[in-house]
Formats: structure tokens, C-alpha cells, sequence
């Protein structure tokens, strides 16, 4: 039996698996939170200038300091930590970075009305734009932004700690293809753009209904509804089903309507943890964990039957905050004190009415009034149609079309969402997580090609295989000593994710983005008292001193056999740790503070070193410009190295989309039937290796994993 070794962030009741597990998780929980960058109600409070200026000690002091580390991999686990602080002070001095503030542009948006000839130019695009360009003069844009619930109407969150009103997205922070389901968020975003210069839009109007999507992109689509306000055009939402995060969301628009029947449930967050150790202990199973980091709480599932006090006060921190991020930020919309907002949360208010008479929404109408209401507003008669375009079809407008057009400096963008695996099978849609092998591929070929003036790597995920991870750590090292290279991380980038992230020069988080996670868990499942109570018997024969290390899980382990597997999770532990002390030039002592498997929200990564800027994807751009040495006020070109082109997977999903339950079902069953080499990274759980496929695989804990994963 091959061991686990990964970066992984648990969501939900793990599956049981007979084979050891060694991973290095970064529990992301995927709080619920609020606030104004990528995550709104979570990580990120749409703070004012504390959001765009971090504190001191999280940003370096000059670009070049990134270009200058060494590329080597840590190739001796046993390196002391006197030898990485010398490296650390070595680089240090190389590249004069002395952990001091550095003044990052904010990437603001401001709003430039085209005029003149640059008007007339654009007019005349809109004639000769193609057929599927065409939009009417006056048109309201409309999209419907929801989240389809994939299992249960309840909220699963990592490691099987669920944190309501948290998400897991099929909002995808990807570029999607014609063909592909659900929402993109590059393109949500772009069609604000859009929109804001079009002269033949009037306005949007948003249907916002339960998003299942992460807070890091929800903040990401409310500042850009913010910047589209800028143009002078009104922007209206309408929420017949509304939580914490679609209010949080509905709140940046100007007008906010509701049917006399919408269903509120602003009621507050919560937190849960499930344990399955007296679920184990009445079965006969024996789970024998070694973990390192005493934060790293993926193995108190399943040795524990309470919370630990690290993880309660891990939880209690990141729940807090993201709190008092969504009432600061709701206060502040509304223009009503916290201490009220929190009040009236705290009374239980169920009735629309009470909504309306407290100011938190506009008015009380269907949909045909709202639309009424604006065909009234934009001049148009009673018996005529408003003129309405959809998010589909306004996707399909080029930007050139309205003279947006782009600078001759390129910046290539590469996005890496969900899970890390190393490599694809063959039946394994683009968008169901991070290949490594494709993103060192287009890694390699910004790297080697001299069009591209920087790069930003858009992250969004809570880790995977732990050797897939390292091998893209080196290449984004390597293409940093060629060229400014941003990380900018969206709703999670935790474990294996903030291993990728911390190769780049800068790291750009949100306030609230589930960070770090650098710690180690290693373990393995004793069945025998399982097996003696149903009968099973199972006996090894084998030579090496150490051979039945994984293969023996009908016994527990000899005392030399769980001292080589302590000492394995310390060095599993020591190398994570050590690289990511080199990484952000910090040094060993300083980061052991900060890891022990932590997830911290991204202002608080960002005042401990783990982060630079605080900030989402525009403010990545102005930064990669600023390292570049290009002017904040040219036009650079985005080069979007992810767009995926249309599989036969993701077009049967697409026409099941049509069918209830075929797209899920069908999604499910590719899933099933992909294998990965290695280690798996499962948003849904612990991560275990996968026994499908295994030669040793037991069929008869196979059976057993399903009762339990059905509880």
C-alpha cells in the first residue's frame, strides 16, 4: 500500500480507506465570510484603506528580491534550520528586502467616458460587429447569478466542518466554454465591464438567488458591480431567496426589490464539527494518526469525539472575523450602525415587510413589476416589450467591439481552481481541477516566450498532491527569475494551493482567503478487531523489516514500525515548513510560528508575512504592471493561458444540463471513473488514495468505506 503525502483541505465526512494517509493538509475551511475583496462575507470586509494597505511587515520591500532566490528544491529533507536562516538572510541581502511597507498600487478602477472620435469609432464597430454581437439600443442587461446545490441543501465545509453559508462554487473562477454549465466569473465580471462602456446598455439588473459559489468570488463580482455604478447607470437586484452572502452581495447594488414571498434567512453564521471516533471505537476500528501541527485537526475526525481547543479557537478566530467583516460591510451599505444591524439579525426576522420597514430593502414587487417599474424609468410604452440582452448572449460581445481596446504590453494570466492532481485521465473535463502537467506546460511557455512582461497565477484551491504541488513551485520559481510573477488567491489557497502561491514574488489575497495551512497528518486504520467480529481474516507474508508498514492493517503497529512513521510526518512536515521559510524569505522559527497547520484569514496571513497585498485580481494587474516597470496608466493586454477548448465530457454535460439530474449524475460518474498516480486531493473529505484500481485493494473495506460514507 502505497502512502498519501498531500496538501488537503477535508470538507465533509471522510471516506474510510484501508491505506495509510499522510497529508499535508491546509485545512481551508471555507468559512463564511464578508467582505470586499474576493470574499466577501468571507474573508475579505469591504474595508477602506486598511484592505489595500496591508500592514508593514507582510510586503517586501523590492520586486527584483523575488528574481534573486535560488531555484534549487530542498533537496535534503534533513537541512537544519540554521541552513535555511542562512539562505533566507543570504537572499536577503542579495536583493535588499528587509520586510518593509511597500507601497502597492491599488489597482483602483475608474470610470472613462468615451467621447469624441473614440465615440465615433466605437459606433461604428457596433455596425459592422458580428450578428451575435448585435444589441439594441437602451437594452437592460440581465443575469441570473445562482449556484445549482450539487448534494443537500445543507453547507459543507472542510474537513467535515461545516460552516454554514459557506460555498464550494459551481460559480467557477475558470473561463468556461461554450458548452460548459454554470457560471464563469471571468466572464460575469468582463460583462460589467462591458456593460459600463457599452452605449447601448441602460443598466443591469441582477437576479441574485442561493449562490454556491466561495466569498472570495462573490467580493470579486461586488466590486465590480461598485466600479459599474461609476458609470452613471443604474443597477438593480431582485432576491426572492436570500442568505447572508446573496444580501451581502444584493446590498452593493442601488435598488434592492423582493416578492412578497421571498424566503430571508438572515439568521447568522455557524460553525460544526463532525467526529467519527466513537463511531469507530463501536465498529472496531482503530485509527493510529500522527500529526504534526497542533491546528492540524483532519485526524481529530477520526480519533476524537469533541473538538479539540486548537481547532475551537482556530474556528472561533476565522468565524469571528468573518462575522464582523459581513456587519461592518452590510452596516456600512445600508448607512446604519453595526450594533443595530447585529440586533436585528439577532431577532430572527423572517417577514419581508420587516425588511422594507428597517431600510434593508428597496420595496416589496414581483419580477413583472420590477420590470414594469423600469420600462416606465427608460421611456418605454406599456405595450412594448423592455429590451433585454442575457448574460449568454452578452458574453459573446468582444471587447474591440466597444472600443476597449488593449495595450501592446501582454501579461499572461494562468488559473489553477480545485483540486491538484498530477496528471489528467483521459476522461477528466479541463475544468474539474489543476493538472499540473498542463499548468507546467503553459508555465514553461510564458517562461520561454518573450511576448509576456509579467505573469499572475489566479489560485483557487485547498491542495491535492503534494508532489504535484512541489513540481509547480519549482517552475512558477523558475519563471519568477525571469520575469514579475504575481500570485493573486481567490476563495481558498491553503496546503498545496499556498505552496504554489508562495513561489511568486508577490502574493495578493483577499481579506478574508482561507491561507496557510502548513502542516502534516500521517496515520493509518487498524482493522482487527473489525475483522475478528465479522469472521475476516488476513494474513501477510513478506520480508523487509518494514514491508507490512501499509500493507498490515489487520494489526496495529509495532513500536518501531509508529516510530518510522513519526519520524516520516516530522520530515514531511520539516520540508513544507522549511520551503515555504525560504520561499517568503522568513525565517525558520518565524514561519514554525505561523504554520503548525493554521488556516488563517488573508489580512491576518498578510500581518504575519504570509501575504503582501490585500486586494483581488485588478489590484495583481496594477502590481505585475508596477513590477514590469509599465506605467499604471497604459492599457496592457491579459492573455488568458486557461481558455479551455470544448471536450467530449464537458458537451454531454452540457446537453444534460437540460435534463434534471442527468448533468450531475454524469459529472459524478466521470469523476468516478478518473484515476490518478499518487495521491488525490477530495474536496468532499479527507483526502485518501483512491483503492479503485489497486491491485491489493481490500473489496471487503470497500463495502465497509460505502456503509460509512452513506452515515
Amino acid at each position: 500500500m502505497s502512502k498519501l503525502l498531500l496538501f488537503h483541505t477535508a470538507h465533509s465526512t471522510p471516506r474510510i480507506h484501508p491505506r495509510t494517509f499522510t497529508s499535508i493538509l491546509s485545512r481551508p475551511l471555507l468559512v463564511p465570510s464578508l467582505s470586499k475583496c474576493h470574499s466577501p462575507i468571507s474573508f475579505f470586509a469591504s474595508i477602506s484603506s486598511p484592505a489595500l494597505h496591508p500592514h508593514p511587515h507582510l510586503q517586501r520591500q523590492n520586486f527584483s528580491f523575488s528574481f534573486s532566490f535560488s531555484t534549487r528544491a530542498f533537496d535534503d529533507s534533513s537541512s537544519s534550520a540554521e541552513t535555511q536562516n542562512e539562505k533566507a538572510e543570504k537572499i536577503g541581502s542579495q536583493s535588499g528586502a528587509k520586510f518593509e511597507a511597500e507601497d502597492y498600487p491599488s489597482g483602483e478602477v475608474e470610470y472613462e467616458k468615451i467621447s469624441g472620435w473614440r465615440s465615433f469609432v466605437v459606433k461604428f464597430k457596433m455596425l459592422i460587429a458580428f450578428p451575435w454581437e448585435r444589441v439594441r439600443k437602451g437594452s437592460v442587461l440581465t443575469m441570473k447569478l445562482r449556484g445549482q446545490i450539487t448534494r443537500t441543501s445543507r453547507v459543507r465545509s472542510v474537513q467535515d466542518l461545516k460552516l454554514a453559508k459557506m460555498a464550494s462554487g459551481l460559480i467557477s473562477d475558470q473561463l468556461k466554454s461554450r458548452f460548459s454549465p454554470g457560471l464563469s466569473l471571468p466572464q460575469i465580471c468582463e460583462n460589467f465591464v462591458k456593460a459600463a462602456y457599452d452605449p447601448r446598455i441602460s443598466g443591469v439588473y441582477l437576479h441574485i438567488e442561493p449562490l454556491n459559489c466561495g466569498w472570495g468570488k462573490v467580493e470579486e463580482i461586488r466590486r465590480h458591480i461598485l466600479n459599474f455604478k461609476k458609470s452613471g447607470k443604474f443597477i438593480i437586484a431582485y432576491i426572492p431567496a436570500c442568505g447572508e452572502k446573496e444580501y451581502y452581495l444584493a446590498c452593493a447594488c442601488e435598488e434592492i426589490y423582493a416578492p412578497p414571498s421571498a424566503y430571508f434567512s438572515l439568521y447568522g453564521l455557524t460553525v460544526q464539527a463532525s467526529f467519527l471516533g466513537g463511531v469507530f471505537e463501536k465498529i472496531g476500528i482503530e485509527p493510529q494518526v500522527q500529526r504534526i501541527g497542533k491546528y492540524k485537526s483532519a485526524g481529530d475526525q477520526l480519533t476524537r469525539k469533541t473538538m479539540s481547543e486548537e481547532n475551537c479557537e482556530m474556528l472561533t478566530s476565522l468565524l469571528d472575523n468573518i462575522y464582523g467583516n459581513w456587519l461592518d460591510v452590510v452596516s456600512s451599505s445600508k448607512g446604519k450602525k453595526r450594533e443595530d444591524v447585529e440586533n436585528f439579525i439577532n431577532e430572527g426576522i423572517y417577514k419581508v415587510e420587516k425588511l422594507k420597514e428597517e431600510g434593508l430593502i428597496t420595496n416589496i414587487h414581483y419580477d413583472d413589476q420590477v420590470i414594469s417599474m423600469l420600462k416606465e424609468r427608460l421611456g418605454v410604452q406599456k405595450d412594448k416589450n423592455l429590451l433585454m440582452v442575457d448574460y449568454r448572449k452578452y458574453s459573446k460581445v468582444r471587447k474591440w467591439t466597444l472600443g476597449l481596446a488593449a495595450g501592446r504590453d501582454q501579461i499572461a494570466v494562468i488559473r489553477a481552481s480545485g483540486s491538484i492532481s498530477r496528471v489528467r485521465s483521459p476522461l477528466n473535463a479541463p475544468s474539474s481541477g489543476i493538472i499540473a502537467e498542463q499548468i507546467i506546460e503553459k508555465i514553461r511557455s510564458v517562461r520561454e516566450s518573450k511576448r509576456y512582461k509579467a505573469a499572475i497565477i489566479r489560485i483557487d484551491s485547498p491542495g491535492g498532491d503534494a508532489l504535484a504541488s512541489d513540481l509547480m513551485w519549482r517552475e512558477i520559481r523558475l519563471l519568477a527569475e525571469s520575469k514579475p510573477v504575481i500570485a493573486s488567491m481567490s476563495d481558498v489557497a491553503a496546503s498545496g494551493g499556498y505552496y504554489m502561491a508562495m513561489a511568486a514574488g508577490t502574493i495578493v489575497a483577499e481579506n478574508l482567503t482561507l491561507t496557510g495551512s502548513i502542516g502534516v497528518v500521517t496515520g493509518k486504520f487498524n482493522l482487527g478487531k473489525l475483522y475478528e467480529k465479522i469472521g475476516f481474516n488476513k494474513e501477510v507474508i513478506s520480508r523487509g523489516r518494514y514491508a507490512e508498514l501499509f500493507a498490515a492493517e489487520q494489526r496495529p503497529l509495532r513500536s518501531d514500525e509508529a516510530e518510522l512513521f513519526a519520524k516520516s510526518a516530522q520530515n514531511a512536515y520539516k520540508q513544507f515548513r522549511d520551503k515555504a521559510a525560504f520561499s517568503r524569505s522568513m525565517p525558520v522559527e518565524k514561519m514554525e510560528e505561523v504554520a503548525q497547520g493554521r488556516v488563517w484569514a488573508g489580512r491576518d496571513a498578510a500581518s504575519r508575512g504570509l501575504v503582501d497585498a490585500i486586494g483581488g485580481l485588478s489590484r495583481a494587474i496594477a502590481i505585475a504592471k508596477h513590477r514590469a516597470n509599465i506605467p499604471q496608466d497604459r492599457k496592457v493586454t491579459l492573455v488568458e493561458l486557461s481558455r479551455p477548448s470544448p471536450t467530449l465530457p464537458e458537451i454531454l454535460s452540457g446537453v444534460g444540463n437540460s435534463i434534471v439530474g442527468v448533468d450531475r449524475t454524469l459529472k459524478e460518474v466521470l469523476q468516478d471513473l478518473t484515476f490518478s498516480d499518487g495521491v488525490q486531493a477530495r474536496m468532499d473529505g479527507i483526502v485518501f488514495q483512491r483503492l479503485e484500481g489497486l491491485s491489493n485493494a481490500t473489496p471487503l473495506f470497500s463495502l465497509i468505506k460505502d456503509y460509512l460514507s452513506s452515515l
